[in-house]
C-alpha cells in the first residue's frame, strides 16, 4: 500500500492486534481500540494510540522492553485480505489527565457504528466513567520504526 493508502485503511478500520514478548519469552497477542495522532515533525506515522489497564500482562511485558508489534487486517477470502503490520517502540503515558484525554477520543470514535458519522458528543455518564478508569490505565503510543503492507485485492486474481 502507498502511504496514502495505509493511512486510510488505519482510519477505516477498528481494532489492531498488538504484540509483545512475554515473560516466559512467547509472543503476547491482544487486541485494542485505537485512534491516529499525527506524529511530530519528521517521525514516520500517523501515530496508533491506545488504552488500556495498567496492570495488565502487555503493559509488565512493555515495562521490560518496549517493542511490539502491531497489525491492523481486514478480508475475509484469499483475494479479500488486506493489512498493514507495524514494528514499533512504545511509549507508556501514566499522566491521568492525559490518559483520560485517550480514553474519551478513543470512545467517541466507537461510540458510531463502522460507516456512521462521528457522534455530536457522548453522554455525560461516558465521561464519567473514562475520568474513572484512566487513574487505572495508561496511554499506549505505537511509535512506527518499520511497516509492512498488503492488499490481495491489487494481485487481479493471480496468486
Amino acid at each position: 500500500m502507498s502511504e496514502q493508502e495505509a493511512v486510510g485503511f488505519l482510519e477505516q478500520e477498528r481494532t489492531l492486534t498488538c504484540a509483545t514478548a512475554g515473560p516466559r519469552g512467547w509472543p503476547h497477542l491482544m487486541p485494542l481500540w485505537y485512534v491516529l495522532r499525527e506524529a511530530p515533525e519528521g517521525e514516520p506515522g500517523p501515530r496508533l494510540w491506545s488504552w488500556t489497564y495498567a496492570a495488565s500482562q502487555k503493559v509488565r511485558n512493555l515495562e521490560r522492553d518496549p517493542r511490539a508489534s502491531v497489525q491492523v487486517e481486514a478480508g475475509e477470502l484469499y483475494h479479500e485480505l488486506r493489512g498493514v503490520s507495524l514494528e514499533c517502540e512504545v511509549t507508556i503515558h501514566r499522566d491521568s489527565e492525559k490518559v483520560a484525554e485517550l480514553g474519551l477520543e478513543i470512545f467517541h470514535r466507537y461510540a458510531a457504528p463502522r460507516g456512521e458519522p462521528p457522534v455530536e458528543s457522548l453522554p455525560p455518564e461516558v465521561a464519567e466513567m473514562v475520568s474513572r478508569q484512566a487513574l487505572k490505565r495508561v496511554g499506549l503510543e505505537f511509535c512506527e520504526r518499520h511497516r509492512a503492507s498488503w492488499d490481495h485485492r491489487k494481485l487481479g486474481g493471480v496468486y
